[in-house]
């Protein structure tokens, strides 16, 4: 069904493989989903005319909104044949449930098996998950099965608990970790206030999931550079989301994620639902290949990206995509200034003297953007407030409001209700861009 030498073959064939799984994905739309089954005759919409990756443009996207709205609407299976069901995290407002059936399992192992193989893992590998499992988490059980069919051993140790890390890393000696980088770094300051040489770890490579370690050029950002600067591992960065089931993933070049082409089709797409220009960002817009459970069908994932179609060193013919430069509704105007959440990061994490952050965004008296930055720092001051401030007007030309919390406030506002993944911006504003 599936064949990871498709990423090796011409364009030419590419692009056959991926019309012939579209047509297929539109005819199962048709009789199978009651979502897309009122888009086509909302639409007047006859699902044999699409047979072209062009046709997809007739067609409307859908939304997280639709998702949100008519869930269930896109099971395409009778429950019966549903095997696990999966949330995504509700980053941009309330979760969403999807379903996957025992083929989308077997979709979902074969995609991350694709993303081993293009980070350079192998069978001899063994790789510590510093990730959970629970909690409705798809990425989760998405690595585990990757593994499982890599062939690969495999040690689960969940998040957090930095002691329990390094002495599992001590015991088994894990070739590969996967971790959100962020958890990196502190495993990083925990090495460095105990004495623990990174050196001297069996660890040769980190694949970083959920937040963005290069910039859009493909170097380190400072996140990054962080860890890369003190853990003399290699850094692999990946982009994915619960709705596409499927991950892009560097390959050894490190010059982008690479599009797993049997499993989707990509689009970049403008705010009137056009494909960009070659080389220009736009919101990444995903059609699913090969999904039973809830498949979607141009779905704008809200990521801004840019597409890089250049030939890759590692031989490979797919697309590429960038890191995440920002999300289309996390847009931020400030006196006049614009700019993606990520940018901000990127400068917080600069300051040597930061150990934890969360950025809120409100809308003030006057309807315009207000950004609040709650910063953990060991020995807040005047000074030091001020040096910061000036750090950011210098890097943004803009300075947000800057509050100094507590470690405990941190994580109270990073966990909500328990949350499973920390939340570094809570989104407060009235209106959305």
């Amino acid at each position: 069904m599936y064949s990871h030498d498709i990423a090796f073959a011409t364009k030419t064939e590419i692009r056959a493989l991926q019309e012939k799984k579209l047509q297929e994905t539109i005819q199962y739309l048709a009789a199978n989903s009651p979502f897309y089954q009122d888009l086509f005759t909302t639409n007047g919409i006859q699902p044999g005319t699409i047979c072209t990756l062009e046709d997809l443009q007739k067609l409307p996207v859908t939304t997280k909104e639709d998702l949100q709205l008519r869930n269930w609407d896109f099971l395409s299976v009778p429950k019966s044949k549903i095997a696990e069901y999966v949330a995504s995290s509700g980053t941009m407002g309330s979760p969403v449930t999807i379903a996957l059936t025992e083929n989308d399992l077997s979709r979902l192992s074969y995609n991350e098996y694709c993303s081993f193989l293009s980070a350079g893992g192998s069978k001899e590998d063994i790789y510590q998950l510093m990730l959970t499992l629970d909690r409705q988490f798809m990425a989760g059980i998405a690595y585990y099965l990757g593994i499982r069919q890599l062939g690969a051993g495999l040690v689960r140790v969940g998040p957090g608990a930095p002691f329990l890390q390094y002495e599992t890393i001590r015991r088994v000696n894990p070739t590969v970790i996967i971790a959100v980088p962020s958890f990196l770094v502190k495993l990083v300051e925990y090495a460095e206030a105990n004495q623990v040489s990174l050196a001297a770890t069996s660890v040769k490579t980190a694949i970083c999931i959920g937040e963005s370690i290069r910039h859009e050029d493909g170097r380190l950002n400072r996140l990054g550079q962080r860890i890369a600067g003190s853990w003399p591992i290699r850094l692999v960065s990946t982009y994915a989301s619960t709705e596409m089931q499927t991950a892009f993933t560097e390959c050894s070049a490190g010059k982008g994620g690479h599009l797993l082409a049997d499993l989707l089709v990509l689009e970049l797409l403008d705010d009137n639902n056009q494909p960009v220009a070659p080389g220009q960002p736009g919101e990444v817009t995903i059609t699913t290949l090969g999904v039973e459970g809830m498949p979607l069908l141009r779905y704008k994932t809200g990521d801004i990206c840019r597409q890089i179609d250049e030939p890759c060193a590692c031989g490979r013919n797919t697309p590429r995509l960038t890191s995440v430069i920002g999300r289309k509704k996390q847009m931020i105007k400030l006196k006049g200034t614009t700019f993606y959440p990520p940018a901000l990061y990127d400068v917080l994490h600069e300051v040597a003297e930061i150990t934890d952050y969360v950025v809120e965004l409100q809308t003030n008296e006057f309807g315009t953007d207000e950004v609040i930055v709650h910063i953990h720092v060991n020995e807040p001051s005047e000074p030091l407030s001020h040096k910061i401030r000036e750090f950011l007007r210098s890097r943004l030309r803009v300075v947000p409001d800057l509050v100094f919390a507590t470690a405990a406030e941190l994580h109270h506002m990073q966990f909500p209700e328990g949350g499973r993944k920390a939340q570094k911006l809570l989104d407060k504003r009235l209106y959305t861009i």
